[in-house]
Parts: structure tokens; sequence; C-alpha cells
């Protein structure tokens, strides 16, 4: 016979709910479970270490000062270093798109740090007469610094790991540029032919562009760097103590090892979120890079002989469940898709950053699921991209000199010698053959220059 779960009950001003008693959220986290059943998404877990970060410097700076009930924050320090190792991953069971502005996030935090610092302690799950969600582990925050203040975090540390990947990426296209510095090809440019180039002066080209990509990543770090924490509500630190606000920060910062910085107008970063805006544009800027460089090495693959087939990728998985031998360039397409997202997330965050209301923004969950999603896709897309397709792709240098020869491209290079027209009409009269068109433009290059012998001049009389 099965053994009957033991369980208990909570109660708040609008009722009581009865939940296991295992279970380490509470009540307001059971509220909001029932409320945003979405079944979409969780609150992304980065965010939730994140907030547990700002728990934890709040618990260790109230310890330092003395404050609070005697053994209570060193309890709760011990509570987030299990929740930081993984341990309580399974209880934040909140959606990430929730209304009230991350309170039910915030809440779940409470309550779940709440509920295993009691089990340190050796009481039961619920007992807040001895730890409180509220005025314990919520002492002196409110979501609204709590909330910005996680979201920046994570976002650093997102943007740390991007910017490495974007480094890691732009070394290996320097490397094949370098490889490829012998590979004559053609220049297209509106798909028609254009003028001689180099393979590797496109992959530089490449480069270049994530390189950019790097350092913007690099240098909108400092943006994020100022935090409303000791805010409270709506900037005014009225619910915080004040050597609270002075030091929370400082511990914050040695936590993450972020140099996180006070707001020099909190209420400024409480109810704007133009910042997140500004990442997600460059996220936005990369993606449109990444596609690009994408599309290339898409369209220079095809064929492989009834298209361009100047390079060949790597073969990673068979193409088509009909047509035997068909190879298909899906590392360049996942990363296509997942630039497709990021762009929609920047609508997104565009879009919920606009709504804010007087001194809040109701819809910063919102703008959380989409940033981090975005910035976890890239930190993921991008190594697979290098390592994949960028790092295991070859040159076909025999078809990239066909197509050369073929083409007319060497022509742009006498217009300055003999003229547009000149160049057009002889291409025309020999029914752009490019070996007969050659041929024809050195032979009027010479007869010009007989006609034009250059100008003697007779030093003596200088």
């Amino acid at each position: 016979m099965e053994k009957t779960k033991r369980k208990r009950t909570e109660k708040d001003k609008l009722g009581e709910i009865t939940l296991p008693d295992d279970a380490l959220y509470g009540i307001q986290t059971a509220r909001a479970a029932e409320n945003f059943a979405l079944g979409r998404q969780k609150t992304n877990l980065r965010l939730i270490y994140a907030i547990v970060q700002v728990k934890k410097a709040a618990a260790t700076t109230y310890q330092s000062l003395g404050i609070g009930k005697e053994g209570t924050y060193p309890a709760l320090v011990a509570a987030c270093d299990q929740v930081l190792a993984g341990n309580a991953d399974e209880m934040f069971i909140v959606e990430s798109l929730q209304g009230g502005a991350g309170t039910s996030t915030n809440m779940n935090v409470n309550e779940v740090l709440a509920n295993i610092a009691l089990r340190i302690l050796g009481k039961r799950c619920g007992d807040y007469d001895a730890v409180h969600p509220l005025d314990d582990v919520n002492r002196g925050q409110s979501t609204n610094d709590v909330y910005p203040t996680a979201l920046r975090i994570a976002a650093i540390e997102l943007l740390r790991t991007l910017s490495g990947e974007c480094a890691a990426l732009q070394e290996s296209l320097q490397r094949r540029e370098n490889e490829f510095d012998d590979v004559k090809k053609l220049g297209r440019t509106e798909w028609m032919d254009a003028v001689p180039i180099t393979l590797g002066m496109e992959f530089g080209a490449f480069a270049q562009a994530i390189a950019r990509d790097r350092w913007r990543l690099y240098k909108i770090e400092e943006r994020l760097r100022q935090v409303n924490l000791g805010g409270t509500a709506v900037g005014l630190s009225d619910a915080a103590e004040r050597k609270y606000r002075f030091g929370v920060i400082e511990t914050l910062r040695e936590l993450t090892g972020i140099g996180l910085a006070a707001a020099e107008y909190p209420m400024d970063v409480t109810q704007n979120y133009d910042v997140f805006v500004e990442v997600s544009g460059l996220l936005k800027a990369m993606a449109v890079n990444l596609i690009k460089i994408s599309g290339d090495l898409r369209r220079m693959n095809s064929g492989p002989r009834g298209g361009l087939g100047e390079i060949q990728l790597a073969p990673l998985q068979m193409g088509s469940t009909i047509m035997p031998g068909k190879v298909n360039p899906v590392i360049p397409e996942m990363i296509t898709q997942v630039c497709f997202r990021v762009m929609a997330n920047d609508y997104a965050i565009t879009a919920a950053a606009s709504h804010g209301e007087f001194e809040l923004n109701a819809f910063s969950p919102f703008i959380a699921d989409s940033l981090l999603e975005s910035l976890s896709l890239l930190v993921r897309a991008v190594p697979l991209f290098r390592t994949k397709c960028i790092e295991t792709l070859q040159p076909n240098r025999e078809r990239c000199e066909n197509l050369l020869n073929a083409s007319l491209a060497f022509a742009t290079a006498f217009v300055p010698r003999l003229g547009y027209d000149n160049v057009s009409r002889i291409i025309e009269e020999n029914n752009g053959d490019p070996q007969k068109v050659k041929t024809a433009l050195e032979n009027f290059e010479l007869n010009k220059s007989d006609e034009n012998p250059p100008r003697r001049i007779n030093i003596k009389s200088h």
C-alpha cells in the first residue's frame, strides 16, 4: 500500500493552500503557478541564480551588521549556496511570463530560501515564525530593485561568455583568411559577376564584422553595471537601512566578480529598461552579421554540381529522406534560425520596454525572458558554427578558378586606361566571350599606346 505523503497548510489573506510537506516553495509560489499556468517554460535558471546571489549579498551584509535573529542569516547564506549548487532547481516552478513585474519569481526565491534555511535550523518547512520569506529573506528589498539588479548580473555573465565566443570565431575566420589567401575566385555584387578577389579576402571581411560585434558586446557591460539595489520600491531607499544600502552592493560585487556600482539615480534604473533594448540591439546587429556570413557560405557551398560549389562544408548528416546522397548546409541554416529568433526577441524587448508606466515596468519578466533567451542561444550557437562549419569547410580551388576564368571579371581593370565605353563596346563586339574579349582589349590597349606615345622631356631645357 502506497504511503501517504505528509502535507502542510499555508494561509494568507486570500485563504489557505495545502502543499506537500517537502515542497520548498510556499503559498505565494503556488498561487503564481496556478495563475500563470501557460505550460510554456519556467523562469530562466540564470535569472533565478542571479536573484539568489542578490539574496546572499543581502544576508551576508545583515550578518556582518549583526541584524536579525541569531542564526537566521548564516542559515540563509548556507541556503543560497545550496541553491547555487543546483540542489533546488525543481522548486522554481513559476512561468517566465507572469504578471506583477517579477514579484512571483522573487517570492518563489524568497520562499525556497526560507524553507531551506528552516531545514538547516532543524525546523519544518512553513515555520515562518523562525525564518520569514519577507521579513527575513526579503528584508530591505523589493522586487523592483532585486529583479533588475539580477537581470543585469545574468546578462553580464552571458555577455562575457558570448564576447569570448566571438573572439574565438574571429580568430578562426582570420586563420581561414590566411589559409585561403591564394584561392582566386570571382567576386559578385547583386549576384552578378564583378571583379576578381580571393576567398581569403571574403573571410577577412567576415572576421572584421565579427570583430565589431565582439567590441560592442565588450563595451556594453559598462552600462549594465549600474544597479538600483537598495532603492527598494521606486528608488527612494525608504525601506532599507542606511548601513545595508552601503554594504550590500559592495558585497554583491565581491560575490559576482562584476564591478557593480550604485546607480546615481536609482529611480531611473527602476523604471527605465532602455539599457536592455540597447543590449538586445547589439545582439540583433550580431545576428545580422551571422545571417550574412551563413548565407554566403550556403551559396558558395551550393551544388555540388548544379550550384556554385566554390567551397565544401563538412558533411554532418543525411540531407533527404528521398534523395540519396543529398547533404544540406545544416549548421548555417541552424545559425540563421537562431538569429531570426534573436531579431524577433529584439522587437519583443523594444515593445515591452516602451510600455513601462511611471515608476515601474510591469513587463520586465518578458524583457528578461527574451533577452536571456537571445544571449543563451548565441552562446551555444556561435561555437557550433565555428567548430562544425568555419573550421571544417574546404575550398574547391579548381571550381573557383574555372568560374573566374569563365567570367569577364578582368575587364574592369581595363576601364581606367581604355575608358568605360570602349570596354563595353569590345565586350559587345565579341559576344562576351572571355578569351576573345581579353585579346581584343589587350590589342586595343597596345594600339592606343602606339597612337599616343609618351611625351619626351628635354632634360636640358629644365
